[in-house]
C-alpha cells in the first residue's frame, strides 16, 4: 500500500480507562476480527493481563479500513503497556508511531499516568487525538472532563470526541479521526534499512519474534539483517504483518508494521529499542533512545521444598526468554538455603513474576521482602553496587552508602492537598514545585528515596485519597544517606532474607515494630525462641517466644514423688534433643513483615 494510506498510532491511557477495550471496538468495527473470535481485550493475550486489567505485553495489529472519502487506509494500531513499570516499552512503542489517541476516563477525568504518557508522546513529537471514554455511565462528566483535557492541549472543548468503548457509541469517529488528523509516516524506501524493534517475545519454532516499525528502506524475507547494538547478523526464519495473528508475508516497506522471526534463542540478543538494518548495505547510524532496561527493585525467590530448585530455575529461565527486564543469579541464604536473587523494573513487574510462577509452572515458592540497589563507598576509595542488604561490608570500613531517589508526581483533588503532602514527608520526600493542569486537580512534584517508594506507599496514598490521587515516578540520582544495616536474629542465628538497610533515625522504631510483630508471626517451639534487631553492633530490641509446654505430669494421679521426677526427666532430656536438633520454622509471613511497618 502506498505510504500516504498509512496510519500509525497507539492508544495512551491510565490503568482502566478503557483503551484495550477501544482497541476491540477497533478490530470489529474494521472486520479484522469477527464476532465469533471476538473475545475481551484481544491483545491482552495472558490471563493476568485480563484479570488485572492492566497491558502488560505490547501488541500490533494491522486494520484495513474503508474511510468516507471513498479510499482505503492501512492502519496499524501499536498497544501500549500501561503501567509505570514498563515506561521504557511505552517510550519505543511510542517511536514506532505518528499519532496517539489519548483515551480519559469521563468519570475519573484525568489521572498520573494520563499526563506521564501524554509527555511521553509529545516529546516523541506524535499528534495526539484526545477521546473521552464511558460516556454511558451514570457518574460521567464529558463537558467538565473535556474543559480539563481543552485546557491541557490547548484544544477546543467541543471537538473532543466522546465515546462509549463497551457501548460501541461514536467508534467509527475515532477511525475517521485518526484517518483525518494523524499523518502518514515518513521515510525513504531506497535508503538503507534501518526498523526498530519496540517489543519481542519467543516462539519454541521460530526463536525470538521481533516486533518492528521500518523507518527507511525495505526488507524481503531473503534479506541477511544485523542487530546494531547488539552487533548480531541474523537470517530471519519468517517476516510478517498481525492481523491479529501472525501472517507472513514476502516485504515490509516504510510505514510498516510487522515482525521479523530471526530463530535466535534468547530475548537478550534481541533487545526492545534496537534497530535492525541490512547486513550487505548497513545504516551509518542506528535509531536513537536504546538502553538497557535497569532492574529498580531486587528480591529473593526460594522455593518452598528444596527438591523444588532446579524446577524454579527452568521457570525463571522460560519467563527470561519472554521477558529480557528480568535478570536473576544464583543465591544461598542461611535462612532459606538455595535461591535466586531476582531484579525487576518495579514493585508491579515483580508481582507478575511471582504470580506467573505459582500459576503458571506451579511451583510453591518464598519471596523475600523487596530492596534497592545501593551505592557502597568504601574507605579506599572503591565504589561497589550492592542489591541485597547481606552484601553490606563491615561498617569500620564504609565510607558512604548511596542510595536511588525518584521524581515523584502525585495527581490529586485538591481537597487531599494536606494528606498527601504528610504522607510523603513522613517517608523522607522533599517538595519541589506543584502545577494545577486542571480545577479543582494539583500535581505536586517530590523527590523521594525508592525504598520508601516500594514499601506500600501506592497503597497508603491510594486509602488516604479515597482512590482519587495517582502517581508516576522515574529515576532522578543516586544521594549519599545516613544509612545502616538492621539486622534480625531469631534463636541467636542472624537470618539474612530478615535483615534491611535503613535510615540510621528509623533504625531504632523499625527494629522495634518488627521484633513486635515476628513475635506473633514465628509459631512457638518447644524451647524459648528470642527474637533480637541489631543495628551498629548492638542489641536494640528483643522480645521471646515463649515455649510450648506439654504437662506430663497431667495422667500421674498420685503416688511417690520420684515416679513425677521420673517424668520430668524424660521430659527434660527430650526437650534438650529437640534445641539441640530443632530449627526454628519461619512463615512466609514473616519475611513479608519487613514490608508492613507502617504506624498502626
Amino acid at each position: 500500500m502506498r505510504t500516504d494510506k498509512i496510519r500509525n498510532f497507539c492508544i495512551i491511557a491510565h490503568i482502566d480507562h478503557g483503551k484495550s477495550t477501544l482497541a476491540d471496538r477497533l478490530l470489529q468495527m474494521t472486520g479484522t476480527i469477527s464476532d465469533r473470535e471476538m473475545t475481551e481485550q484481544v491483545l491482552d493475550s495472558m490471563d493476568l493481563e485480563r484479570e488485572k486489567g492492566v497491558t502488560i505485553k505490547a501488541s500490533a495489529v494491522r486494520m484495513l479500513y474503508s474511510a468516507k472519502d471513498g479510499e482505503s487506509y492501512e492502519l496499524n494500531l501499536i498497544d501500549t503497556p500501561g503501567h509505570v513499570d514498563f515506561n521504557y516499552e511505552v517510550s519505543r512503542a511510542l517511536e514506532a508511531c505518528e499519532g496517539a489517541v489519548l483515551v480519559v476516563d469521563a468519570t475519573q477525568g484525568i489521572e498520573a499516568q494520563t499526563l506521564a504518557n501524554l509527555y511521553l508522546a509529545i516529546d516523541s513529537n506524535l499528534t495526539v487525538l484526545p477521546v473521552i471514554n464511558k460516556i454511558d455511565l451514570p457518574s460521567a462528566r464529558p463537558d467538565e472532563v473535556a474543559d480539563e483535557v481543552g485546557s491541557l492541549l490547548g484544544f477546543p472543548p467541543e471537538e473532543i470526541l466522546r465515546i462509549s468503548a463497551k457501548e460501541g457509541i461514536n467508534i467509527d469517529q475515532v477511525l475517521e479521526a485518526v484517518v483525518r488528523h494523524i499523518p502518514p509516516p515518513r521515510g525513504d524506501e531506497n535508503e538503507p534499512l534501518t526498523a526498530l524493534i519496540f517489543d519481542s517475545h519467543y516462539d519454541p519454532y521460530k526463536g525470538v519474534v521481533a516486533y518492528i516499525r521500518v523507518m527507511q528502506g525495505s526488507i524481503r524475507a531473503a534479506d541477511t539483517l544485523r542487530l546494531m547494538a547488539a552487533q548480531t547478523d541474523v537470517k530471519p526464519v519468517e517476516i510478517g504483518i498481525f492481523s491479529p495473528n501472525m501472517k507472513p508475508t514476502e516485504r515490509l516497506t516504510v510505514g510498516d508494521v510487522g515482525y521479523v522471526a530471526t530463530g535466535l534463542k534468547t530475548v537478550q540478543e534481541c533487545r526492545v529499542g534496537d534497530t535492525f538494518t541490512s547486513a550487505a548495505t548497513p545504516a551509518k547510524a542506528p535509531l536513537p533512545g536504546y538502553r538497557h532496561p535497569k532492574p529498580m527493585v531486587f528480591a529473593g525467590i526460594y522455593p518452598v521444598e528444596n527438591d523444588d530448585y532446579s524446577d524454579l530455575k527452568d521457570a525463571l529461565e522460560k519467563l527470561q526468554l519472554n521477558d529480557a527486564s528480568l535478570v536473576f543469579v544464583p543465591e544461598k541464604s542461611q535462612a532459606l538455603n538455595f535461591g535466586f536473587r531476582c531484579g525487576f523494573l518495579g514493585l508491579f513487574h515483580m508481582e507478575i513474576i511471582q504470580e506467573r510462577l505459582e500459576r503458571e509452572y506451579d511451583l510453591d515458592i518464598i519471596v523475600t521482602a523487596p530492596s534497592v540497589e545501593y551505592e557502597v563507598v568504601t574507605l579506599d576509595g572503591a565504589v561497589s553496587r550492592i542489591d541485597s542488604p547481606a552484601q553490606l561490608p563491615d561498617e569500620a570500613i564504609i565510607q558512604e552508602i548511596r542510595e536511588p531517589w525518584m521524581n515523584l508526581q502525585i495527581f490529586t483533588p485538591t481537597e487531599f492537598y494536606g494528606t498527601v503532602m504528610d504522607l510523603v514527608t513522613k517517608r523522607r520526600g522533599s517538595y519541589k514545585s506543584q502545577e494545577y493542569p486542571a480545577p479543582n486537580r494539583v500535581q505536586l512534584n517530590f523527590e523521594i528515596p525508592l525504598s520508601e517508594l516500594i514499601v506500600d506507599f501506592f497503597d497508603d496514598l491510594k486509602s488516604r485519597t479515597k482512590g482519587y490521587a495517582s502517581m508516576d515516578y522515574s529515576f532522578l540520582e543516586y544521594r549519599p544517606g545516613n544509612l545502616v544495616r538492621l539486622e534480625i536474629m531469631v534463636g541467636g542465628e542472624p537470618v539474612d532474607a530478615l535483615t534491611a538497610i535503613v535510615h540510621k533515625e528509623d533504625a531504632y522504631h523499625k527494629g522495634q515494630r518488627l521484633v513486635t510483630k515476628l513475635k506473633d508471626i514465628i509459631p512457638r517451639q518447644q524451647f524459648d525462641v528470642a527474637v533480637q534487631a541489631a543495628s551498629g553492633g548492638r542489641i536494640i530490641s528483643r522480645a521471646n517466644v515463649r515455649a510450648m509446654r506439654k504437662d506430663v505430669l497431667a495422667k500421674c494421679y498420685g503416688g511417690d514423688i520420684t515416679r513425677k521426677k521420673k517424668l520430668l526427666e524424660k521430659q527434660k532430656k527430650g526437650k534438650r534433643r529437640m534445641k539441640m536438633v530443632g530449627s526454628v520454622e519461619i512463615p512466609q509471613e514473616a519475611f513479608m513483615a519487613v514490608l508492613r511497618l507502617e504506624e498502626d
